[in-house]
């Protein structure tokens, strides 16, 4: 998963950097808001491709003494970062530019600057999209989109997903609102097109925001994966309780998992070892971005109060 996150970020990455420099370009010569407001954008996507980088290769640092399940949820921290970052400098910026120019309207010079410039954009943004779809599809299986977006435990790749998704819909009301500011010569649409500009990054922000949440605080597998996992203790003829299954994304690809389990009394502890040792060996199989099995033999009655106990 860290190969095709890597790919949909270059991809990102070399597209919007090249993107912000013609916006840029187009935005002082034509002394357009909407335009500025995209080249803020193309920057601010651009940095946040750096952070999602650097995201990853501390998430591939081995586990050691100070954080001895790894550093897999730095991914999830840059993400969340990236989602502000959205907020506060892309949307806020563009908002702030498009209500100053609609206080203080100014006709755009030379439009048909801005029109190549948008249109050359909109093919560096689609060919990045289709990457960022592409190595998206790959993890989707027979999940629709929004439900494949909330089950994604990989926030780097449905970020500049969404990104992307966000640039290209800017750039279609960028150049809306440039023909009609021309075309009914009202330089304030051009101020309106930047505030919408900025709505659309605020939404794209919260959504990023929230769907990084969920795994900043400890987000579970998917219902197919602890389906999966409860399905071979149950195959465990020396097992008569499955007490509790607990499961925690430490990444996109490493699970924390907990078990408690009932077993038969009368089983020497030689047998309960063996058999905790298939169970693992057995679910690290089918499941191998599970990469930490803890499994407790406890007595059923005796979980429950246990449970009892912590909930008091």
């Amino acid at each position: 998963m860290a190969s095709s996150s890597k790919k949909a970020i270059y991809a990102a990455l070399v597209g919007n950097g090249l993107i912000a420099i013609t916006k840029f370009f187009a935005a002082f010569y034509t002394n357009s808001s909407a335009m500025l407001s995209e080249a803020i954008h193309s920057v601010v996507d651009t940095g946040n491709q750096f952070l999602l980088l650097y995201g990853l290769k501390r998430a591939e640092k081995p586990a050691d003494k100070d954080y001895p399940f790894g550093y897999g949820m730095e991914l999830y921290f840059w993400s969340f970062v990236v989602a502000i970052l959205i907020f506060g400098l892309g949307a806020g910026i563009s908002i702030y530019e498009g209500i100053t120019k609609i206080n203080n309207p100014e006709p755009v010079t030379d439009p048909h600057i801005n029109y190549i410039v948008i249109a050359l954009a909109m093919v560096f943004e689609t060919l990045a999209c289709s990457v960022a779809f592409k190595e998206f599809q790959k993890t989707k299986g027979n999940q629709n989109w929004l439900k494949a977006i909330r089950t994604s435990k990989d926030p780097a790749v449905f970020t500049v997903l969404f990104e992307d998704s966000a640039a290209l819909l800017g750039l279609i009301v960028a150049g809306l609102s440039l023909y009609l500011a021309e075309h009914f010569h009202l330089p304030v649409l051009d101020g309106v097109g930047s505030v919408v500009i900025g709505l659309i990054l605020a939404a794209t922000a919260s959504l990023l925001a929230y769907e990084c949440k969920g795994l900043l605080t400890g987000e579970a597998a998917n219902e197919s994966v602890v389906y999966g996992i409860k399905q071979i203790l149950k195959e465990e003829p020396h097992m008569l309780y499955i007490n509790e299954v607990l499961t925690m994304h430490l990444g996109p690809k490493d699970i924390l998992l907990t078990i408690s389990l009932d077993f038969e009394d009368g089983m020497s502890s030689k047998e309960v070892e063996e058999t905790i040792s298939n169970l693992e060996s057995q679910i690290k199989i089918k499941f191998p971005e599970i990469k930490r099995v803890f499994i407790e033999a406890q007595s059923w009655l005796g979980h429950r109060k246990s449970s009892n106990s912590d909930s008091q």
